[in-house]
């Protein structure tokens, strides 16, 4: 579940790409939308333009259409990325 994700009291990243990006509007959606942007992300790390269009092909969203939700996604490893050096204490 999209409450399953938070650890130790912080968003994943997909969820924290998603409120940096403004990929969430109503709600509604949203749960449905970061799960599968999570399992997108699961299988490929670093998503080609191609595999966000067609991970993300049966979720639909009125609200935001999907360009903000493929930038939350395509930010994703760089949240990572961040979150991972910080933890090292290289950032």
């Amino acid at each position: 579940t999209i409450e399953g994700l938070e650890a130790s009291g912080e968003l994943d990243a997909i969820q924290a790409a998603f409120v940096e990006f403004g990929a969430v509007q109503c709600g509604f959606c949203t749960p449905g939308v970061i799960m599968s942007a999570k399992a997108l992300l699961n299988k490929y790390p670093q998503p080609t333009e191609e595999q966000i269009n067609e991970g993300m092909a049966g979720v639909l969203c009125r609200c935001t259409g999907h360009i903000k939700v493929k930038e939350a996604i395509r930010n994703d490893f760089r949240i990572r990325q961040e979150r991972l050096k910080r933890a090292l204490g290289d950032v």
